[in-house]
């Protein structure tokens, strides 16, 4: 067994359920599956009791549970004194980011700052808004871009850019004639959305509960790209950036501001407080901060 299969593991007892554990992980239902039968197998018996509701821990699961926890928090530790040693010896990046922050960073702010800094060990993995937090409040990475809010108690903030959050309509919809929206127009309209996995979704369905109404979803996705497309056939709504709709193409859509509060897509970079970042980590925060500033002042293109 390995820490990933841990992971699994805490996320079928945290969820008791397969499939909810699948979605929360990004793994199929069999792919869970195989990593629990493996676990049953090493520790010869059954971690899990299967119910027609669900999944509940057996007498030998909760045990399992006790000392996976403490092998977890062993290994955290273990990665972070590791961590710290490498950082004082010659600096290293282990960078996590929410989809569609590298999209605006650019790519190629990361390759130059690995051709410029090539004695720093750089690392990086993408993954949805609130899986990063889970990751880097577990101890996974040394800076992490997330989108706001964020919690200054946890961590050090710095704001990289902000974006207003617009409403994405086909241009034969008749929401494209208005020159501004309000969270009602939404109201019995289909919806397409990124998952709750992004804070984007939290977002949106909580001002449509704050204005009294249950947003009609009519699908969730890990991608703004399959969004895109249902607007682009004219098969429903949906909510974006300027620059992630401009990547994608719009010319048979239309983007509208919302006028009725801040609906806002700040974009962070973060760092965890009371925790030495170490030399590498330093050199990056401001190696993406002066890069961001000359795309601002149009000395880089997007």
């Amino acid at each position: 067994m390995n820490i990933r299969d841990l992971n699994v593991f805490f996320a079928v007892a945290e969820t008791k359920h397969l499939t909810k554990a699948s979605k929360l992980l990004y793994m199929t239902p069999q792919g869970i599956s195989k990593v629990i039968k493996n676990l049953e197998n090493e520790c010869d018996c059954e971690l899990f009791l299967r119910t027609g509701s669900g999944m509940e821990l057996s007498e030998c699961g909760k045990c399992f549970l006790e000392y996976a926890k403490k092998a977890k928090s062993d290994y955290h530790s273990m990665r972070n004194e590791i961590l710290r040693i490498k950082q004082k010896e010659h600096g290293v990046v282990d960078l996590l980011s929410a989809f569609g922050i590298l999209r605006l960073v650019t790519p190629e702010c990361i390759q130059d700052f690995k051709r410029k800094y090539p004695e720093i060990e750089f690392h990086h993995r993408e993954c949805p808004d609130k899986q990063v937090e889970r990751w880097f409040l577990s101890g996974e990475g040394n800076v992490t871009f997330s989108l706001a809010p964020c919690d200054e108690e946890l961590y050090d903030v710095l704001e990289l850019a902000s974006f207003p959050v617009k409403l994405l309509v086909n241009k034969s919809h008749p929401l494209s004639k208005k020159s501004s929206v309000t969270i009602l127009d939404l109201k019995g309209e289909p919806l397409y959305i990124e998952s709750r996995e992004f804070k984007i979704h939290d977002m949106i369905v909580n001002k449509c509960h704050e204005a009294g109404f249950e947003p009609n979803i009519v699908f969730e996705t890990s991608g703004f790209s399959l969004c895109h497309k249902m607007v682009r056939e004219n098969k429903g709504i949906s909510v974006t950036v300027d620059f992630v709709s401009d990547d994608m193409g719009h010319e048979d859509m239309v983007l509208i501001p919302f006028s009725d509060g801040v609906y806002e897509w700040k974009i962070c970079m973060l760092t965890r407080k009371n925790e030495a970042i170490g030399n590498g980590v330093d050199i990056f925060q401001r190696h993406v901060k002066e890069w961001m500033d000359k795309i601002k002042i149009g000395s880089i293109t997007r």
